[in-house]
């Protein structure tokens, strides 16, 4: 059996719509583990999602499930990292091996493993290759991405269509995301 230990728990309310996020950190002996529950209320429908993301103990993305009901319709999805790159639910993604980090669309939790992983420092961005669960939950893509700082505990993103300056808790978790997410962390 492997160890597990909470590290953190971040805690977020959606700004955009009616939502909350939680998710906590854990290490294990071989790695690292997100497990969260994102819930929303868009368009008249009430969505509830959970996931769980599994990483190497040097941070890279190795798998997720997620599950739950979006808009009426069930979700089951699993997602890993292969020699050939990401699948989804075993169908191979235009999105390669490169990818080291994983991004859940509809959750901040995912921004904490290239935080994590890359120990950006002062002065210094990170670009990244992410594995991106696309919003429609349908597919996985490719969304380069720029992690730079700012000021401690300040991170602007940048990827092809969005840029955010991040206040980010020691922890690696986001803790405000403007217009999206704002939180708190229990450490």
């Amino acid at each position: 059996m492997t160890g597990r230990t909470a590290i953190a728990t971040a805690h977020w309310r959606r700004l955009d719509v009616q939502g909350t996020d939680r998710c906590t950190l854990s290490r294990l002996d071989s790695g690292w583990m997100l497990v969260g529950q994102a819930t929303w209320h868009d368009d008249g429908t009430d969505n509830i999602l959970t996931y769980d993301v599994r990483c190497a103990m040097n941070w890279r993305s190795l798998s997720a499930d997620v599950s739950g009901e979006v808009e009426g319709c069930d979700v089951a999805l699993r997602l890993r990292c292969t020699d050939q790159g990401w699948a989804l639910n075993d169908a191979l993604q235009e999105c390669d091996a490169e990818c080291l980090d994983l991004d859940l669309s509809f959750t901040p939790a995912t921004n904490l493993l290239p935080l994590r992983r890359e120990e950006i420092a002062q002065a210094q961005s990170a670009r990244i290759k992410a594995a991106w669960l696309k919003p429609d939950l349908a597919s996985i893509e490719r969304l380069d991405q720029v992690y730079t700082w700012l000021s401690p505990g300040l991170i602007r993103y940048d990827s092809t269509n969005h840029q955010a300056d991040l206040s980010v808790h020691p922890s690696g978790f986001v803790t405000h995301y403007p217009g999206v997410w704002e939180g708190w962390i229990d450490a």
